[in-house]
């Protein structure tokens, strides 16, 4: 999967990076890898399954797909 990530100058230094198609997906960094990287980890986070998040009902189905 291939995901746009933001990076912008903070004022307190560093970068805030956020992800435009993932609202609230947002992280900082020191500098552009250590944003990177706690982007990438957020992202990660952002996407894990939440298997509570799911209510069966009759008749509901629950699959899971690759994207």
């Amino acid at each position: 999967m291939k995901l746009q990530v933001v990076l912008e100058p903070s004022d307190e230094g560093g970068y805030t990076v956020s992800v435009p198609s993932l609202p609230g997906c947002i992280s900082e960094g020191d500098d552009l890898d250590e944003a990177l990287s706690n982007i990438q980890e957020a992202i990660e986070l952002y996407l894990e399954p939440m298997e509570n998040d799911v209510t069966t009902q009759d008749g509901v189905i629950v699959r899971e797909l690759v994207v």
